[in-house]
């Protein structure tokens, strides 16, 4: 962040920003900006005989000189002679605003502590704010009040929120939603990126309290997830999550303050690759997206996922270094440009540097990869639709279902699942099924999580409610093997609209699937919407 009150002119301009936020809001969108508060760009340098250098001074306790400002080209000058130079606003121009300790470890340190090594730390070359000094966060805020008065956004992603403070976060936060409210958005939403795992979210949300909405989920429950939808976690290691007594327990269960991760660019635990990287096929990610979807929480989709973006092509990747361990793997352009922009100032006026191939997905370059017709985004739609359709879906109890595996000559109804062993097999990669229940209604999720492999399963549902609906079936309301083609033209088991029977063995109910394809989706209500042609499958 060079300038708090601008557009980057390589995005576009102010203008433009506002006509987008209006847009979208006339298309039923809303539209939530991702800010910083915690450090600002690589706007000053540190005096030369630093230790550890200009850019990224060794870390100290105390606090070091200031050096000088970088001027348009990078380089230092003595005084700020325009809108390029140092940093703005003014306001931002005071020498004492930052921490000025130098890059240090950005995970030492309690996240309880005010003052922890990685609260302190510069952003790697990124400069620290001095969040104590007078006025600052306040001045702070006032830049991030402006943008929402100016686009009429509905939201911020607030960046870094571990590298600050309690009660910062806490005032900024509270400011914030005070000057929103008095324009009348009540409901201004507010997510936290807080590193640290599920724990430290947690502990951000508690102590944040309303003035925080909610946090985003890129701990340990994002790799948890990615597990489950591979068949390689038993899907009671997701589900754990939303029960009480566990870090994220207390947001899982209102829903409202969880939100799931699947694919991202903060892979701040684990590989830094895309959930289809490795996937055993490009549906396999409609599984993952449809946990994301249909259990407790706020979904959010990255982009590309709607195309199985999986970063760099398998042949490219033995030929680098950091693969895995970058996030700018996570990163395709995915309009596909011939060549990336220069870097530093000549960007402003160079529109590309043909020296440099473009780094588009799967490898190519000048490829345009946004498709809807595309199977996956297909699906993803199709599910997203079904989620506003049905309020079960949003609002519901949920609870993983327990299942009978009779195929595998296990009548035993259990959770079963990767892990679980029963006859000196391990069974993994089976069925994973989930009711979401609102009222008198139940909506049953399930997808097959094996790669390769059709599964089978005898899975209940709730007795009660399936005894007393009066028609002793549920019916068809989502299946991904339809929605992948063009559905009028689907043969197969499980259409949409069809109806299972309620099947009833020692006081339990339950519905026989049987023959789900790898990484199949089926969703299936008690109350749908009547169709006419409806088929019955007893």
């Amino acid at each position: 962040m060079q300038d708090f009150l601008e557009v980057d002119p390589r995005f576009g301009s102010r203008w433009d920003l506002t006509e987008l936020v209006a847009a979208a809001h006339k298309a039923g969108l809303r539209i939530i900006l991702d800010i910083i508060f915690n450090h600002s760009g690589c706007n000053w340098l540190y005096p030369q005989d630093t230790p550890g250098g200009i850019y990224e001074a060794a870390y100290t306790l105390d606090r070091y000189p200031f050096g000088s400002w970088r001027g348009i080209d990078g380089r230092p000058v003595q005084a700020i002679s325009g809108c390029d130079d140092a940093v703005w606003p003014q306001e931002l121009q005071d020498r004492e605003r930052y921490t000025r300790a130098g890059s240090g470890d950005l995970g030492a340190g309690s996240i309880e502590e005010a003052r922890a090594e990685h609260k302190r730390s510069d952003f790697k070359s990124l400069r620290d704010f001095n969040l104590d000094s007078p006025g600052l966060l306040n001045d702070l805020a006032r830049c991030y009040k402006y943008w929402i008065a100016l686009t009429d956004c509905d939201g911020f992603r607030i960046d870094t929120l571990k590298h600050i403070s309690f009660e910062q976060g806490r005032n900024f936060c509270g400011s914030i939603k005070e000057f929103a409210a008095n324009l009348g958005k009540e409901n201004f939403f507010l997510v936290g990126e807080i590193a640290g795992g599920d724990w430290a979210a947690n502990r951000y949300l508690e102590a944040l309290g309303r003035n925080l909405n909610a946090a985003l989920d890129i701990g340990e429950m994002r790799q948890v997830l990615a597990g489950v939808a591979k068949g390689l976690a038993h899907p009671g290691a997701y589900f754990r999550g939303f029960s009480s007594d566990v870090a994220l327990g207390s947001h899982r269960n209102l829903g409202n303050q969880h939100v799931s991760v699947l694919d991202d660019h903060d892979h701040v635990l684990g590989e830094k690759i895309r959930f289809s990287a490795y996937a055993a096929s490009e549906a396999q990610v409609v599984a993952g997206v449809a946990m994301q979807l249909f259990t407790l929480g706020i979904p959010c989709i990255y982009y590309g996922t709607e195309q199985a973006l999986a970063g760099p092509e398998d042949e490219e990747r033995k030929w680098l270094p950091d693969w895995k361990a970058s996030d700018r793997y996570l990163r395709e352009a995915m309009f596909g440009p011939m060549h990336p922009r220069p870097g530093g100032v000549n960007s402003l006026d160079e529109q590309e540097d043909e020296s440099m191939p473009g780094f588009g997905p799967f490898g190519t370059v000048g490829h345009h990869c946004f498709d809807p017709s595309f199977p996956i985004y297909r699906n993803i739609a199709a599910m997203a639709e079904l989620r506003r359709a049905f309020p079960a879906l949003r609002h519901g109890r949920q609870y993983l279902r327990q299942m009978a595996l009779a195929e595998e000559g296990l009548e035993k109804f259990d959770f079963y699942g990767a892990g679980y062993e029963a006859g000196g097999r391990r069974l993994d990669g089976q069925i994973v099924a989930w009711s979401r229940i609102l009222d008198d209604e139940e909506v049953l999720c399930l997808f097959n999580s094996h790669g390769s492999q059709n599964r089978s399963a005898d899975v209940l549902v709730d007795a009660v409610l399936n005894r007393t609906n009066g028609m002793g079936s549920m019916t068809v309301v989502l299946n991904s093997a339809q929605e992948a083609i063009r559905p009028r033209r689907y043969s197969g088991a499980y259409r949409k609209g069809s109806k299972l029977m309620v099947k009833e063995r020692d006081g339990m109910a339950y519905l026989e699937i049987r023959d789900l394809a790898a990484s199949q989706v089926l969703v299936l209500a008690s109350h749908p919407e009547r169709e006419e042609g409806d088929v019955v499958h007893r």
